[in-house]
């Protein structure tokens, strides 16, 4: 086949896919092609859905590629699709950034920092799927550690740990307001999918 055959190929697994599409999945797939020429097929890809007139792109996240609408959209993709909305409550968002930050981390080091009882909190964010235990920490009593999910990832348009933001740009981010519009976020029920060290970048080969 044609290098715009797999073009084609690669856009239509993107597109059919309910979760971001990994360079290693779609090696996977295409075992009749080279991994470079499906890489080059994504850079071609992502430059072409790389314009505002367009309404979609091809975001890179969770380690993987996904077609999302664009942000100034939404309203209006708002009224075709229902999405169900949980409200994040203050400690929620404390208590996911401290996990993000510094995880593994134990339940007890995320009340040290909080200075509060975060046990409520976890559960509800464990059920979201927007944490999960990593396993035990090698000390007296063996409490949980926590870590965060590729749905975490997903939600929060990241490409992976790497790109969460500064504490600069966290604090630039809060001077210019915001947090403070996005009181919302859509929390879906999707599955848990284990974090890896895995690279699916374009830039990095496993």
């Amino acid at each position: 086949m044609t290098a715009p055959q797999l073009k084609s190929i690669v856009e239509s697994l993107i597109f059919i896919s309910e979760d971001p599409m990994s360079l290693d999945r779609l090696c996977g797939i295409l075992q009749e092609y080279e991994r470079e020429d499906i890489r080059v097929c994504l850079r071609q890809l992502q430059a072409e859905y790389d314009n505002p007139e367009r309404g979609v792109f091809i975001a890179e996240v969770s380690k993987g590629f996904q077609f999302r609408t664009r942000e100034e959209n939404r309203d209006f993709v708002r009224r075709l699709v229902k999405t169900k909305s949980s409200r994040f409550s203050q400690s929620a968002l404390e208590s996911l950034a401290i996990i993000a930050y510094r995880q593994p981390i134990t339940r007890a080091e995320i009340e040290y920092l909080r200075g509060v009882d975060s046990g409520g909190v976890i559960k509800t964010l464990l059920e979201k799927k927007l944490i999960k235990i990593l396993g035990k920490k090698d000390i007296p009593g063996r409490p949980l550690i926590y870590g965060t999910t590729r749905n975490f990832l997903e939600i929060f348009s990241l490409k992976d740990l790497k790109s969460l933001p500064t504490l600069r740009e966290i604090e630039d981010l809060a001077a210019e307001g915001v947090f403070e519009q996005q009181e919302e976020l859509p929390l879906e029920d999707v599955s848990e999918t284990a974090l890896d060290g895995s690279a699916d970048s374009l830039d990095d080969d496993t």
